[in-house]
């Protein structure tokens, strides 16, 4: 199949990831199966490789997704804060997290988006949109077949940067998803001691203002890797990086791929919808700035977003669709985006603590019952270690 239902569409979203995918979801939905909504991507969400570690709340996914076994690869219990030394404090609570497949989890997203009515169009790549009256054009490439479609909202759900929206300046000032992007990298490896239903952290001056992970996959594979800060000067390429820091502290593993990106760690206040385009997942900068932790978060924009369009697509005129589009930050913010500015507020100070801090820290954690090893206690013991980063952190801690 090359052409497309319509050329002309009431609402268009581009990018299948979750905050694309639930926001089609959502749209098809609440208008009933029958409005008219496309979603677009280049390739199938299930077929491209995902760049990120695949863990979850449990509570926070099923109150957005109710979690099917068949797109989970197993449950966590724990989690491991370890020092540069290797001194590990723990985190314990059963079933407080899911490890997903994340290519099942889309396949499962996108077929509720075809029973909602939705028109998913993973072959076809956006080249340009602009300002067509009151809606949006779209130039579409398919199998090298350009195509012109026209909607009356649209939804950019492609990414952190910007590029889609670049220079449009009916839209000038809205969220570009790169508030603060950082480098990531990650290995699947196998060889890598660890436990099953844990994650591990690793902290310390060689994620220079990051983390390192590990996280389990099937119980021989594990995602290895590190986020830094976009102030990160590593000296190598960050591939070079990451096979040293394997080979340095995992010398018996096989590294069975690689992949890299830019990540969006940023929250911001700029405006996330003007003239009928709205923004969501990484696009919106929608990012845990700490945890880095986005498939939630996305999954929750992408709701949001949906929403707020719907009722724009219902607005008896202009003002009434400009204040809806106002409204979707201060809905972001009531969510997650106020939490996430405090969060960002705190960043600059963790990422001074040195490694005899966290190593104490740890130390001192590590020899307590599992019981009292509480995330609350953890950050605060990881403070006390550092009292000049509560001064920085004092806003933070209000």
């Amino acid at each position: 199949m090359t052409s497309f239902r319509s050329n002309s569409y009431n609402v268009v979203i581009c990018g299948a990831g979750p905050a694309g995918l639930m926001a089609a979801y959502q749209l098809g939905k609440l208008t009933g199966c029958g409005g008219r909504i496309l979603i677009l991507d280049k390739k199938e969400p299930w077929k491209e490789p995902i760049f990120c570690a695949e863990a979850v709340s449990t509570h926070r996914l099923n109150s957005l997704w109710p979690i099917d076994e068949s797109w989970v690869r197993g449950s966590i219990s724990g989690i491991y804060f370890t020092s540069p030394k290797g001194y590990k404090a723990e985190f314990f609570s059963k079933d407080c997290g899911r490890l997903l497949d994340r290519s099942k989890f889309h396949h499962a997203i996108a077929d509720a988006c075809v029973e909602a009515g939705v028109e998913c169009r993973f072959d076809a790549l956006v080249k340009c949109i602009s300002r067509d009256g009151d809606g949006w054009n779209l130039k579409v490439q398919v199998d090298g077949e350009m195509f012109s479609l026209t909607t009356r909202a649209f939804i950019d759900a492609s990414g952190p940067g910007c590029r889609l929206t670049r220079g449009i300046s009916c839209i000038e000032g809205l969220e570009t998803g790169d508030t603060d992007l950082e480098p990531g990298i990650f290995a699947i490896a196998e060889g890598i001691p660890h436990d099953r239903d844990h994650i591990e952290l690793l902290y310390g001056s060689e994620f220079e203002g990051g983390y390192g992970w590990i996280f389990p996959r099937d119980g021989k594979e594990v995602n290895v890797g590190f986020v830094l800060s976009k102030d990160a000067k590593p000296g190598m390429p960050l591939r070079e990086k990451l096979k040293h820091f394997i080979a340095t502290h995992y010398p018996g593993a096989s590294v069975k791929a690689i992949y890299g990106g830019m990540i969006a760690c940023g929250q911001s206040k700029k405006p996330l919808a003007k003239c009928g385009l709205f923004k969501a997942g990484d696009a919106a900068s929608c990012v845990n700035p700490m945890s880095r932790s986005g498939i939630v978060e996305a999954l929750l924009s992408g709701k949001i977003t949906a929403e707020a369009v719907h009722e724009w697509l219902d607005a008896a005129d202009d003002s009434a669709r400009a204040r809806i589009e106002a409204s979707v930050l201060d809905r972001w913010m009531a969510a997650l985006g106020k939490s996430h500015l405090q969060i960002a507020k705190a960043k600059p100070g963790l990422a001074k603590i040195k490694d005899e801090q966290f190593d104490k820290a740890a130390k001192r954690l590590s020899r307590l019952p599992r019981e009292k090893q509480t995330l609350l206690r953890i950050f605060f013991a990881v403070l006390w270690s550092c009292p000049s980063v509560i001064w920085k952190m004092r806003s933070f801690l209000h």
